[in-house]
């Protein structure tokens, strides 16, 4: 196979047989499938990095290798670069179980930015647009939709339910709408400082100029910026108020925090000084700017003769991995060591370390 002759055209919309063509005609060129090697490679290589901008607020920077390659192979060869850097990415970088579908979302993904980018004279507007479809129709509707189907593949169709009757929820949206401007802003400013090195390599034949901020453009993307920060605190007063924190511990900080309960109650109540005492916090709720915070814990006694039969069949089984549970840990330990004993309720000022409320209550009283 030898090197083709690229064409050189530009497209002021996807919608022509001359755009496709050319977009085809990619898969024959070695050095766009050179290119769009590298591509995948850097795409793969910055799937787990991210720039954090507050608790589930990052930008994902392998955007911006699948904008740059999308824009330079175009939308063909962004199937097949989607199906590849997703593989690869799981397979280095496995966050629970392989679901086939969720390529779609990567296939989706790249398939609008280079609908937007290849081939294109490259505006702030076109770089917006992109985002904009990508953030509501991808992580909104697609996502969820494929979570639904996921939920119905290993067998629990009313969870698939209420995935999909949560696709608009207000959190969603929220997080999408301050991510959007962030994001639009990042990648055109990334763009716009590769354009010109990407043309000079003859990877493609848009100008840096049009990426340029003209007045209107500079007054949309400060605009855009207010609705993001409007929204990123917005999203965060929601999320505080409905998500618990406890959700975002560090395996040390669910140890230290469910030690501290454990000496709370014992502190407290007298029925188990006989007995070890086990607490796991169940939910920690406290406002954005709020000192103080609502916990809900449960609280076990140990089973030793359980614990021991634990310790002689698995080594790694110590009282770290008891106190390291978080809500469902308790139910899936394989040795059943923790037998619930009871429920608190703790109010507790983060500032002072004072501990306004305080109630527990036994199981046998709850039923």
């Amino acid at each position: 196979m030898t090197a083709t002759k690229r064409s050189t055209a530009l497209y002021p919309h996807p919608f022509s047989k001359a755009y496709w063509r050319d977009a085809a005609a990619e898969l024959k060129d070695v050095k766009m499938l050179a290119i769009t090697a590298l591509m995948i490679a850097l795409r793969v290589a910055l799937k787990p990095l991210a720039i954090p901008l507050g608790p589930q607020l990052s930008i994902q920077t392998a955007m911006l290798a699948t904008s740059l390659g999308a824009m330079i192979y175009g939308p063909v060869m962004a199937i097949p670069a989607a199906v590849i850097s997703d593989t690869i990415g799981f397979l280095i970088y496995p966050t629970g179980d392989y679901f086939l579908p969720f390529v779609l979302t990567e296939i989706a993904s790249t398939m609008i930015y280079a609908l937007f980018l290849y081939r294109a004279n490259i505006t702030p507007t076109r770089v917006m647009l992109s985002r904009f479809f990508i953030c509501f129709f991808v992580n909104v509707v697609l996502q969820q939709v494929i979570f639904a189907w996921w939920y119905v593949y290993i067998g629990n169709p009313e969870q698939a339910k209420n995935q999909i009757l949560g696709i608009m929820t207000v959190a969603r949206i929220f997080k999408n709408l301050c991510m959007f401007p962030i994001e639009s802003v990042v990648l055109t400013l990334f763009l716009r400082f590769l354009l010109p090195v990407v043309r000079r390599a003859g990877l493609t034949w848009a100008s840096a100029s049009e990426m340029k901020f003209q007045k209107k453009q500079l007054i949309t993307l400060v605009a855009l910026m207010l609705v993001g920060t409007v929204s990123a605190t917005g999203y965060l007063f929601y999320r505080y108020e409905n998500s618990s924190r406890s959700a975002d511990y560090t395996q040390q900080e669910r140890r230290d925090a469910n030690q501290a309960m454990a000496e709370l109650v014992l502190e407290n109540t007298d029925d188990w000084d006989s007995e070890t005492v086990v607490c796991v916090v169940d939910s920690a709720y406290r406002g954005l700017f709020e000192s103080e915070t609502d916990y809900t814990v449960a609280v076990y006694v140990l089973d030793e003769e359980a614990f021991a039969a634990g310790q002689a069949a698995d080594s790694g089984y110590t009282m770290d991995t008891l106190w390291g549970y978080s809500k469902s840990g308790p139910g899936k330990d394989p040795y059943q060591s923790l037998v619930k004993v009871a429920s608190a309720q703790v109010v507790k000022n983060e500032k002072t370390g004072q501990i306004l409320e305080f109630t527990c209550t036994p199981v046998d009283a709850q039923s």
